[in-house]
């Protein structure tokens, strides 16, 4: 599954705040229509059917049901950037 390191939560809090979305909101990662192996990254205000949600502290990353196999060993980090748009990243779990 997934992972979330603590730098991703940070990140991800930071592009939540000041957006008029619902508290249970969350980041959604799936496949990028068109362009084989990449993805994409958008807020989403629920998961859509067959995402895995995945949870830590107050933020939730929805991976969309195609995208999860490919997921399954990574982790979700990120590195400072301008205010609201961090850059993110994919490792592999340690």
């Amino acid at each position: 599954m997934l992972t979330l390191t603590d730098k991703a939560v940070a990140a991800i809090r930071d592009v939540m705040a000041g957006v008029d979305v619902p508290a249970d909101a969350g980041l959604r990662i799936s496949a990028k229509a068109g362009e084989a192996g990449a993805l994409e990254l958008a807020l989403a205000s629920q998961p859509q059917a067959g995402d895995q949600v995945i949870e830590k502290g107050d933020v939730r990353v929805f991976v969309a049901e195609d995208t999860v196999a490919i997921l399954d060993d990574k982790a979700l980090d990120a590195q400072p950037g301008t205010p609201g748009q961090p850059a993110f990243r994919l490792d592999r779990q340690s």
